[in-house]
């Protein structure tokens, strides 16, 4: 048995995480051998995780709150995974992912990237690599990161799929992203998006000028009571707000920037004019 005087949660997220897995175990009294079985790995591997000498992943995480009973609680160990992969950079994700999974309604605008729950495992890969390449994260976060938007996108595939509106500034189509044979298959993406019957899609053109609405990217979630949720990214942070005062003019402003954007068809014309650059 490692001493405990070796856990410092204080230290680091994922030691944190470690002694969050270990005291959740023990207070259940169980060894490691015994949480090892149920959750399909070794106790060598248990204790590794525990002691920070392995990191935890997101199917382990997933696993280990299986196994204890904490899926959607706020002792969930996938949500401070979540937490300690994103960090502040991302404050507010992880809480925002678990209500997009049980939207009704997904509205998001974004600017100078496609918008993650639309891009193609090629497209991801680039942009998650561009991030090793500066020394941001490493190639092994940057495959989590690729698993976890996989996983977020999996989870809107189900029999009642949620309506997405989707309105991008026009420099999402313009930037290329990982040169031509990525970029085209991207585009023919969101073609295939706006073809679907749960799904508008509108490009806000760099000619709205003044008159788009926002500066940064937004995503609004309607849940099933009708209630809104409202997350907004910086490059630094996020920030979730449920607050009915400060949701609703959010609201009001994507409906504005709506009323400004192309039309559905005027959109995909223009993403199948980008596209001829990439064949």
């Amino acid at each position: 048995m490692v001493n405990r005087k070796e856990l410092r949660p204080d230290s680091s997220p994922q030691a944190a995480y470690g002694a969050h897995l270990r005291r959740l175990r023990e207070e259940r009294g169980w060894t490691q051998e015994a949480l090892a079985g149920p959750m399909g790995c070794t106790s060598q591997h248990i204790s590794a995780v525990e002691t920070c000498r392995k990191p935890p992943t997101l199917p382990f995480s997933r696993r280990a709150d299986q196994v204890f009973g904490l899926a959607g609680t706020s002792e969930s160990l996938e949500r401070e995974w979540q937490d300690m992969r994103h960090g502040v950079l991302l404050e507010g994700f992880p809480e925002y992912v678990g209500y997009e999974g049980r939207a009704v309604e997904i509205r998001l605008y974004e600017i100078g990237i496609v918008p993650g729950l639309l891009q193609t495992p090629e497209y991801a890969r680039v942009l998650a690599y561009s991030a090793v390449k500066r020394g941001a994260i490493t190639a092994d976060q940057a495959d989590e990161r690729i698993a976890f938007l996989a996983a977020r996108q999996a989870a809107l595939e189900r029999a009642q799929p949620p309506m997405i509106f989707l309105v991008m500034d026009e420099s999402c189509i313009r930037r290329p992203v990982g040169g031509d044979r990525v970029m085209g298959a991207q585009l023919e993406r969101l073609v295939e998006f706006a073809d679907h019957p749960n799904s508008l899609l509108q490009i806000a053109p760099f000619t709205m000028g003044e008159r788009r609405t926002f500066n940064l990217p937004v995503n609004l979630l309607t849940l099933a009571d009708r209630s809104v949720v409202c997350y907004a990214e910086s490059q630094t942070q996020g920030h979730l707000d449920r607050e009915i005062t400060s949701v609703v003019p959010m609201l009001t402003a994507y409906h504005q920037l709506q009323a400004e954007s192309l039309s559905q068809a005027e959109s995909v014309a223009a993403i199948q004019e980008a596209r001829k650059g990439t064949s």
